[in-house]
């Protein structure tokens, strides 16, 4: 049987092709290594052309990358990624073992591994949300039991990358997700921050506790509206020997404001312990007749003493070591110049997070020999935060546009379109990285400012809308339906009736109106 072979590489399994919500995904071979691998493939909008969008392939690739340097067990390795004629694709670990959406299907899941699977599943995420990496799309059929007992949670990055709110690149104006266990805020607003996962967390777990989605419905769209509005029924009512204190974590993550939701997985992570201390024979799934080498490994890791008094989990940010060229050499002006064209010419690549340390080896010493305020340093400030932003690291590129503004404010006054135009962008980090509460402050005093300086109508309007659809998000109908209202006309009397924009925001207010 002939077998169809990627970009003269990885050899597909004909026999292995598995349909997916955004793709489908095929066992097979690297020829070139030697060793088994996923390849999935992702469904994109196409152009009229029927070639994939080139700029959402390009989000793809840096989705990806960023899911690549995620470094953690949990989490299948990415080996590579790119396109193949008119498909994009990602090259992954092929993970062994079953989904927990095989386990609903086949067996009741034993109350203490179903607080293990979830557990596992917060270490990753404790991770990812600290490198401002959200999944988007967490459900059964995205965490991998393997035979050691061990979670995969598969496809991070790639609801990420197809998100119509993280960037303009899909036409189909589609929340993205499953709206069986889609978080009230992605099913109204589209967001997505970490307390979305952890939302989605709880509705698997409840789903492993009591065996049914209690908030599935006829029909997707049911679905979502179940989520917005319907009370999840405690555990115990459908399960009795679930304990008192898993019953009301469960509750917690269910929350339907992201405010009222555990504030970090780490904190779930801690309350889940107690409840799998001890993990039964999980026959026909979990091996536990040999000792595995995994467990072999973590045995011995986990005897580690934590230091005294230790009560927070403090996740690791992905860093890579600095470079040290300019800690060794005298700097020259010059340099600023060359730093720059080297940390283009991997912007061009895509190579955001390599761009990102070119400069900011030499911001520092450029900044002490010139003034930061210098036009040479400002530039190269400049270019930093913007590539930290394309990187994602939202947490370093807040600061770096915080720090931008405050001395632009200096030199140019509180209204410069470059002042503004940095506030915003520190805004929009806060938001991507899931600090609602402060993204909505600075976005307020923002608008404030705006108002007062006489800023384009079009980008006040804009902002507005900004600042309904992340307070819809965070979870403040109240006040989304009041911002959103109250822009509704403005809009119309500056766009007309038909404009994409105003059919967005009247979808949306009759969409809460709905829900009254």
């Amino acid at each position: 049987m002939s077998r169809r072979t990627i970009d003269g590489r990885y050899e597909l399994d004909p026999l292995s092709r598995r349909g997916g919500g955004m793709g489908e995904v095929w066992f097979g071979y690297d020829k070139r290594l030697d060793r088994p691998v996923a390849i999935k493939f992702i469904r994109v909008d196409r152009q009229p052309d029927g070639k994939p969008d080139k700029e959402l392939t390009q989000r793809f690739v840096r989705e990806s990358r960023v899911t690549a340097r995620l470094e953690h067990p949990g989490v299948p390795a990415v080996y590579d990624c790119g396109t193949h004629g008119d498909e994009i694709y990602l090259v992954m670990q092929q993970v062994a073992g079953c989904s927990v959406a095989t386990l609903l299907d086949e067996t009741e899941i034993p109350v203490a591994w179903a607080a293990a699977i979830a557990a596992q599943t917060c270490s990753v995420l404790a991770v990812a949300h600290a490198n401002s990496l959200v999944h988007r799309d967490l459900k059964p059929s995205n965490l991998m039991v393997s035979p050691d007992g061990t979670v995969k949670v598969l496809d991070f990055g790639i609801a990420a990358a197809l998100s119509p709110t993280a960037t303009k690149l899909t036409r189909t104006g589609v929340a993205i997700g499953t709206p069986e266990y889609m978080s009230p805020e992605q099913a109204t607003a589209g967001s997505a921050s970490p307390q979305s996962d952890l939302y989605s967390l709880g509705v698997v777990l409840d789903e492993m506790l009591s065996g049914e989605n209690q908030f599935s419905g006829p029909t997707p769209l049911a679905s979502m509206h179940n989520h917005m509005g319907r009370a999840p029924r405690p555990l115990r009512h459908r399960r009795r020997e679930v304990p008192e204190g898993l019953e009301r974590l469960v509750l917690w993550l269910l929350e339907k404001s992201p405010d009222k939701r555990p504030p970090s997985a780490a904190v779930v992570y801690e309350r889940l312990l107690d409840f799998c201390r001890q993990l039964p024979a999980f026959p026909g799934y979990v091996d536990v007749a040999s000792l595995h080498p995994v467990r072999m490994y973590a045995s011995v890791v986990g005897r580690i003493a934590a230091p005294a008094q230790t009560t927070s989990y403090v996740a690791p940010v992905i860093t890579r070591p600095a470079r040290q060229a300019a800690a060794h050499e005298p700097f020259r002006p010059s340099d600023v110049a060359l730093a720059r064209k080297d940390a283009h010419a991997l912007k061009v690549q895509s190579r955001f997070t390599q761009a990102a340390e070119v400069l900011a080896a030499f911001v520092e010493p450029a900044a002490r020999a010139l003034g930061t305020a210098a036009p040479d340093v400002m530039a190269l400030r400049i270019e930093l935060a913007d590539v930290l932003f394309l990187a994602g690291d939202y947490r370093r590129a807040a600061p770096e546009f915080a720090a931008l503004a405050a001395d632009l404010t200096e030199r140019d006054g509180p209204g410069g379109d470059l002042v503004l135009r940095f506030r915003l962008m520190e805004a929009n980090c806060h938001a991507a990285a899931g600090e609602t509460t402060l993204a909505l402050t600075r976005l307020g005093r923002l608008l404030d400012d705006e108002r007062r300086f006489g800023v384009d109508e079009d980008q006040v309007l804009d902002l507005r809308r900004q600042i309904g659809l992340l307070e819809l998000g965070a979870g403040d109908r109240v006040r989304a339906r009041k911002t959103l209202s109250d822009l509704l006309p403005d809009l119309e009397r500056r766009y007309g009736p038909r404009h994409p924009s105003v059919l967005n925001v009247r979808e949306i207010l009759s969409g809460l109106d709905g829900e009254r």
